[in-house]
């Protein structure tokens, strides 16, 4: 099957549902970043330090990679940037639109997969922002790479990840508040499901998600040419089960390096 078309229908009906990462912004945070009071994030609740960022973002050309939703893309906008968001959901994009036409903001949206930029040149972006979101394609390398060929020499990648250990658990008994140990990793939404359980997972439009290991995470980004210059740990804020015992989010900043 497809992945990435199935996913993407399964994100429109997130929008429908109002689902938490499809609320977009409020005019009141708008009009904070234009005051110089901006602050993203890429993981769950925590901001992305400030000093991640450079002291001004006037003239920085940022893409939003797979990061509809009205969010992040519409605060660098009026902090001052110029900003792309692409998405593989259309609806998420439209948030993105609905925010920049409510506030008169100017940014670019563009539908495509995280996984192929080719739409974009080589080298032209300052600072990529990826929210979690590699979880919903079962290969990451090619995100990496891709992050890696549009951003310029010295460019900032800022990204969020799921810690693998949050797909180790039966989802379902966690939603019930037990942490039982099921899956290894790599996972996948289909791993122990039959066959008429997959049929009926993609019939209720699911996204399909992939847990990945973190030297695919973290390795994978220094192969893709990038050095590691910050991370922080995130998690749920205390509503599932293992913020208790662990956060379930990573962060990292990684700076393009070429050494040629």
């Amino acid at each position: 099957m497809n992945i990435a078309q199935h996913n993407r229908k399964a994100w429109d009906k997130k929008v429908d549902e109002s689902a938490v990462y499809t609320r977009a912004v409020s005019k009141e945070m708008i009009q904070k970043s234009r005051n110089g009071e901006w602050e993203i994030t890429v993981t769950t609740g925590k901001p992305v330090p400030r000093n991640w960022f450079p002291n001004s973002l006037k003239g920085k050309k940022i893409l939003c990679l797979a990061s509809g939703g009205g969010q992040q893309g519409p605060v660098l906008a009026a902090a001052g940037a110029t900003v792309t968001v692409t998405d593989l959901s259309k609806k998420q994009l439209e948030k993105d639109e609905f925010v920049a036409n409510r506030d008169g903001l100017t940014l670019n949206t563009v539908q495509g997969d995280m996984t192929d930029l080719s739409v974009f040149d080589d080298e032209v972006f300052d600072i990529v922002v990826h929210p979690v979101a590699n979880l919903f394609v079962e290969n990451i390398s090619p995100v990496w790479k891709e992050a890696s060929r549009v951003l310029k020499n010295k460019g900032i990648l800022i990204s969020g990840f799921a810690n693998p250990l949050l797909f180790i658990f039966d989802d379902e008994e966690d939603r019930k508040g037990n942490l039982v140990v099921k899956n290894s990793i790599p996972s996948s939404s289909f791993d122990h499901l039959t066959e008429d359980e997959i049929r009926e997972y993609i019939n209720a439009k699911h996204t399909i998600e992939f847990g990945h290991t973190l030297e695919d995470q973290i390795q994978g980004q220094v192969d893709a040419g990038f050095v590691i210059a910050g991370l922080y740990e995130d998690d749920f804020g205390g509503s599932r089960p293992l913020d208790k015992y662990i956060k379930s989010f990573i962060a990292t900043k990684a700076v393009k390096w070429n050494i040629d």
